[in-house]
C-alpha cells in the first residue's frame, strides 16, 4: 500500500511540476520584449530604485530587489524603515497583477507627484496602476481573482507571481551582462550577516 501511495504522489508531483513548466513556455512565447528593453535606460540612470509589491507578489519584487542590489544599484523597499522618500531622478518599479492595488496606486500616484520614473509590472495593462506608469510590462497571465483554466490550472495568482520572479531575472541577466561586472565583483554585496 506504501509504495502504491508514492508512486501515486509522485505521478502528481510530476504532472504539477509538468503543468507549471508548460504554462510558462506558453507564457515565455507571448511577452513584449520590447516592453522589457525600454527598462533598461530607466534603471542604469535611477539615483535610487523604490521597490513595491503587495503579498505574494511583493515577496517577488523584494527579490528583485536584492538582485538589483547585487548589481551596485541604490535600492529600497518600500515601507521599510530605512527607505527614504521617493524624489525626481529615482525610479519606483512596482508589481501588481491586477494593477488596482490601493496601497501601490497611492506610491504610485506620489512617484508621480514627485517627478519620479514608475516601471509597472501587471496583468493589466488599462489598471489605474499601469496609467500611471512611463513603462508598463505586461505579463499574460491569470489575475488571483481568475478562474480561466485556459490562462493557468494553478491558484490565485501564482503563475503571474512566478513569471514576475523569472522576467525580472531575464531583466537582471541583461543588465550584469551590459554592465560586465564579474560574479566575484557581485558577491561582495552579498549580505555577510545572515
Amino acid at each position: 500500500m506504501k509504495n502504491i501511495l508514492e508512486n501515486r504522489n509522485r505521478k502528481l508531483v510530476e504532472s504539477a511540476m509538468n503543468t507549471i513548466v508548460n504554462e510558462h513556455i506558453k507564457l515565455v512565447g507571448a511577452i513584449h520584449y520590447d516592453e522589457l528593453a525600454a527598462l533598461v535606460p530607466t534603471i542604469e540612470n535611477a539615483e535610487h530604485i523604490f521597490i513595491m509589491g503587495a503579498g505574494r507578489t511583493g515577496l517577488m519584487m523584494k527579490a528583485a530587489g536584492m538582485r538589483l542590489m547585487h548589481l551596485g544599484f541604490h535600492v529600497h523597499v518600500v515601507g521599510e524603515i530605512t527607505a527614504p522618500a521617493i524624489k525626481e531622478g529615482d525610479v519606483l518599479i512596482v508589481g501588481s497583477g491586477s494593477g488596482t492595488t490601493s496601497g501601490i496606486v497611492r506610491a504610485a500616484e506620489t512617484a508621480k507627484t514627485v517627478g519620479a520614473g514608475i516601471i509597472c509590472f501587471t496583468t493589466n495593462k488599462e489598471s489605474r496602476l499601469a496609467l500611471l506608469a512611463e513603462h508598463t510590462v505586461v505579463i499574460p497571465a491569470a489575475q488571483k481573482q481568475e478562474r480561466d483554466e485556459t490562462v493557468s490550472k494553478q491558484y490565485a495568482g501564482s503563475l503571474f507571481e512566478q513569471s514576475l520572479l523569472l522576467t525580472f531575472d531575464a531583466l537582471i541577466q541583461t543588465l550584469w551582462e551590459l554592465d560586465g561586472s564579474t560574479a566575484s565583483e557581485l558577491w561582495k554585496r552579498h549580505a555577510n550577516m545572515e
